[in-house]
């Protein structure tokens, strides 16, 4: 099972703080969830609708094969970028050219998973649409949203997420309240987080009970008010709120929904007034982020007049403290974040400045961006690449919504083509080329002048589609960047041109030709500026045309030139393509011993950076040198893991001319060598994610492929076998799998036709004999 979050490699997101109460909510979720496709929480803002989804997720996990998916909608910035930020959830990697619409549905058409879409309020068409489309062009896909409003798609079930239990006015009181009102049990945990031994009791539990009502039971007001129990006791603090909130007493008539905004309006109001001048300076400033942000951002953007850097720690620790900033991350890597209605808080805040605050702090966070991504490539060629890819995708919120400043505010695009120029290594080493192409085509488009900015986004676009194996498309764009570069004298951007304009001729099979690029790249001495990881391309391509050319000795020699570099640097991304030649080298004149030893170290480098393109064509290549060795299952096995990494980025690089004879040889010798075994072991390797297939090669063991038991069961029916193995009665494995009667009862139905068995008995043999194959 699987539960991630986008923009993010940790799971969920930490929680410092217990869930309290919803306990028939979450029954009600999961309910739900098994009797409807899309399920909405709705309610007021500060409800918590998102913390009820969170908590409801691993209860829900093993319903759903696939996993379960958090999308945090919270950091998206334009109704566009919706459809991307599933798609960075999902880690898909597609570069067919499709709209990212249409990537999702092709993706998601045969699995079984839940999407938990967060905030959907900001963008509740874009969400509705896309939700549309995935559930009518989709079978095993549920939704779980959260949203201040339903949303507008067809059978659509809504739970409205009411705020806390609190007591009546007057009612005496239980002897334990706290069980019975799950408002007053979370007063009381968090104020005993700020107050160490503070409890309900006797003498106080009147005056909290009075306080959750003032605040109508809004989970997010009641923490707040809680924080403030560090410095008042429970009647100053309800006295305080009394004469905050008198002015409440005479809207009672506009609506309960109204009351409570107002109620929540006026509990920020209140921790905004004790926050200190440099607290709420950074409340408005670091309103302006998108998603998560880390010390080193807020410290850029947020300092300035009013605010001395070396006074930051001290009022993001007061937000936090305050409930107003919430911490994640881990112990090494601190980010923030702030619920939505805490950051449209502060944005108002912020506009009260003056017309120009909001664009302002905005242009603060486009110039920490570029100087962070900047920095990022700088520092790329070196050691710290798993790093830098980690901390490139954590951020990608913020770099989208840079992305959109720079599209929809004037004289800006010319900064947003230098910062998708800057991020070519990354879209192009991790595979996210869907992301790269999409901010490049809007850019190109929009900003057509001169400029060596452009010039360098043509070549990496030029790039992208390189990488879909479209050299018909990549060759003009490519020689269009090499005309401008030359034009404006941009000399380190004419010598970037070299790798496209030689791949374009690679993956076409003109050899000869992507030779003399090559050779004449080599012959002169890198530029100031140029991209130490690009001149690296140079060596890596010149030796795999010398190696298809049949001059192996020669491409080694290069392989081995440019490998020095970067041992020295300890650079892994373009040491991994030049073991990867090698291998290659090594294979044609017979080494087979080298072949291996060189391709499970260019396997080892690339799983590091997340290359998985390059992890598929090298699993082909350690495919042929398997074949070579007569060792025909593990080719097959392999020859099925690349494919489901082509097949699921929809890549055709293993059909171009430098890339395909490699997977033909392979294919053609574990054939000759299996026979009609040759299916089984080739679907065995088409189950493996990239990871695992990395693993199987590289021979480790807890993650070698599993023997296929051929089964015609899809894996739900194979999950319910198992159940009745178990001895579960329908009802029984409806409540397991949070699935309606019904729905398990078909499942049952479908087990026993397709296996062409009466009785459950037969099954259940079935099922014994499918894991006795098991290792």
């Amino acid at each position: 099972m699987q539960v991630s979050v986008t923009g993010q490699n940790t799971g969920q997101p930490v929680r410092t703080s217990s869930f309290v109460g919803r306990r028939q909510e979450t029954a009600e979720v999961k309910r739900l969830l098994a009797a409807h496709r899309l399920v909405s929480l709705t309610g007021t803002a500060g409800v918590g609708k998102t913390r009820l989804a969170l908590h409801a997720v691993p209860r829900l996990a093993r319903a759903f094969p696939d996993g379960v998916h958090l999308v945090q909608l919270a950091g998206v910035r334009d109704a566009s970028l919706v459809p991307l930020a599933l798609i960075e959830a999902l880690t898909i990697r597609d570069v067919s050219g499709r709209s990212p619409e249409r990537v999702l549905v092709d993706q998601l058409q045969e699995r079984e998973m839940l999407l938990v879409l967060d905030n959907c309020e900001h963008f509740a068409d874009a969400c509705a649409r896309l939700v549309g489309t995935l559930l009518a062009e989709t079978v095993g896909v549920r939704v779980l949203a959260t949203s201040r409003h339903p949303l507008d798609v067809p059978a659509q079930h809504v739970l409205e997420v009411q705020p806390l239990a609190t007591p009546t006015p007057g009612e005496p009181l239980p002897p334990k309240p706290a069980l019975e009102y799950p408002a007053l049990a979370l007063f009381a945990d968090r104020a005993a987080a700020v107050l160490p031994g503070f409890s309900l009791t006797e003498a106080n539990q009147d005056a909290v009970a009075a306080l959750c009502r003032r605040l109508d039971g809004l989970p997010l007001a009641i923490e707040l008010a809680a924080v403030r129990m560090r410095a008042l006791g429970v009647q100053q603090l309800l006295e305080r709120l009394d004469r905050r909130y008198r002015l409440l007493t005479d809207t009672a008539d506009n609506g309960d929904t109204l009351l409570r905004h107002r109620t929540l309006r006026a509990a920020v109001d209140w921790s905004h007034d004790l926050c200190t001048p440099e607290e709420q300076t950074v409340w408005a400033r670091a309103s302006v982020f998108a998603g998560t942000f880390d010390l080193g951002a807020a410290e850029e953007v947020c300092a300035g007049p009013g605010l001395d850097r070396d006074a930051m720690v001290d009022a993001v620790a007061g937000l936090v403290d305050k409930s107003l900033l919430v911490r994640e991350g881990d112990a090494v890597h601190a980010r923030y974040r702030m619920l939505e209605s805490i950051r449209q808080y502060g944005l108002d805040r912020l506009r009260e400045d003056g017309a120009g605050a909001e664009e302002a702090a905005r242009r603060l966070v486009r110039d920490w961006c570029l100087d962070f991504v900047e920095e990022c490539e700088r520092r790329w060629f070196g050691p710290d690449q798993p790093e830098l890819v980690r901390r490139l995708h954590t951020e990608s919120d913020l770099i989208r919504s840079v992305f959109e400043f720079c599209l929809t505010t004037p004289g800006e695009l010319r900064a947003g083509l230098k910062l998708a120029g800057h991020l070519w290594f990354f879209w192009f080493a991790t595979g996210a080329l869907v992301e790269g192409r999409y901010w490049l085509e809007r850019l190109l488009a929009a900003a057509p002048e001169p400029t060596v900015e452009r010039a360098r986004g043509l070549w990496v676009q030029a790039l992208m589609l390189l990488s879909q194996g479209n050299a018909v498309r990549a060759a003009p764009l490519v020689e269009e960047a090499r005309a401008l570069a030359l034009r404006l004298g941009a000399e380190a951007e004419v010598a970037h041109t070299y790798f496209g304009r030689g791949g374009a001729r690679l993956i076409s099979g003109d050899y000869d030709r992507a030779r003399a690029v090559y050779e004449e790249a080599l012959s002169r001495p890198p530029r100031e500026g140029e991209s130490m990881s690009l001149v690296g391309f140079k060596y890596v391509e010149l030796a795999h045309v010398l190696a298809i050319q049949g001059e192996f000795d020669r491409a080694m020699a290069l392989c081995e030139d440019f490998r020095q570099i970067c041992l020295a640097h300890g650079e892994q991304w373009i040491h991994s393509y030049l073991l990867r030649i090698l291998a290659f080298a090594e294979g044609a004149k017979g080494d087979r011993t080298a072949a291996r030893i060189h391709a499970r170290q260019c396997l080892r480098l690339k799983r590091a950076v997340g290359d998985v393109f390059g992890i598929g064509m090298t699993l082909e290549l350690l495919a042929a040198v398997h074949a070579r060795d007569g060792e025909g299952r593990p080719a097959a096995v392999l020859l099925g893991a690349a494919a489901r990494i082509w097949q699921d980025a929809h890549v055709a690089l293993d059909r171009t001319p430098s890339h395909g004879p490699v997977r033909t040889e392979a294919e053609e010798g574990a054939r000759a060598l299996l026979g009609d075994a040759f299916k089984s072991a080739y679907r065995e390797g088409l189950v493996l994610t990239s990871d695992q297939a990395v693993a199987y090669a590289l021979g480790e063991r807890e993650s070698a492929a599993r023997p296929v038991f051929d089964s015609p069961l899809t894996r739900r029916e194979t999950e319910v076998a198992e159940l009745i193995a178990e001895g579960l009665t329908n009802q029984q494995i409806a409540d397991r799998l949070v699935v309606a009667l019904r729905t398990a009862e078909g499942h049952v139905e479908r087990i026993l036709s397709k296996l062409g068995f009466t009785s459950r008995s037969q099954v259940a043999v079935w099922a014994e004999a499918r894991r006795a194959v098991r290792p």
